[in-house]
């Protein structure tokens, strides 16, 4: 068995007397996707945002390529959370986009993608405008470089912020319903973007709730509620012949 490329033991998550996430073991292996169905609440959002360092777990660990991130370990044995400087370090290898698109209003596109290349990748303003050129040719944007997010349309910011994520070579990346804060028309050139990067192989996470896409992309699609994951399955056997009553009665009202 070849070790996860992202990894959750155990994860808990609590806000006040909240017990978001309870005891969450996910995997997900290199090249394969996975999609993240649930109702609002159920946990699915939490995970990624664990998962991708932007908040600490109340319980269990994260562990990237077999390695734990995310906290020290201290000379008793117990661990500490890093400070953020070195938490920077180690998101480099977690991609992460948002429902919203969370650009920089006063810079342009170009900019938006090289911000992370030199203040966190180390790469000079001659390397860093390459890499962006290259990637937001490849989400079909490289016609935009000059325009502000303001010019732009929802699906339009959504590519060029999947670019700002990929241009930093993440090892996995994470997609937190990438396409709900868009219009309907907009939607397909966003997801269209994400079924050609999982055909070139890449590590994904996607929490979703086109279920189309999920069946078409994915290798595994899993439910979330209540905190906890009620059901996994390949994508036929998800969606067609699903084995717990909670994930029929999710899929009759997604129908």
């Amino acid at each position: 068995m070849s070790t996860p490329v992202l990894q959750a033991i155990g994860l808990r998550r609590t806000y006040g007397d909240t017990e978001v996430l309870k005891g969450v073991d996910f995997s997900v292996d290199k090249g394969q996707v996975k999609a993240l169905l649930g109702p609002s609440g159920s946990g699915k959002s939490t995970i990624l945002r664990l998962m991708a360092l932007l908040e600490p777990p109340n319980g269990g660990e994260v562990l990237l390529n077999g390695k734990q991130i995310g906290v020290e370990t201290l000379a008793n044995g117990t661990t500490k959370p890093l400070p953020e400087r070195r938490l920077a370090v180690q998101r480099r290898d977690i991609g992460m986009v948002f429902q919203r698109f969370n650009l920089f209003a006063h810079l342009d596109v170009r900019h938006n993608v090289t911000l992370a290349l030199t203040e966190v990748g180390g790469l000079n303003k001659a390397q860093a405008n390459e890499r962006a050129e290259a990637m937001l040719e490849r989400v079909g944007m490289a016609n935009r470089m000059g325009h502000y997010p303001s010019e732009l349309s929802g699906g339009q910011q959504q590519r060029v912020a999947i670019a700002r994520a990929l241009v930093l070579e993440p090892t996995v990346m994470l997609f937190d319903e990438p396409t709900s804060a868009l219009d309907p028309e907009l939607v397909g050139e966003v997801l269209d973007v994400m079924e050609k990067l999982a055909e070139s192989g890449m590590t994904m996470v996607v929490v979703t709730h086109e279920a189309r896409f999920a069946r078409r992309v994915a290798d595994e699609v899993m439910l979330f509620d209540g905190g906890v994951i009620v059901e996994q399955a390949p994508p036929d056997d998800f969606f067609d012949n699903p084995s717990h009553e909670r994930t029929k009665r999710f899929l009759s009202h997604l129908h």
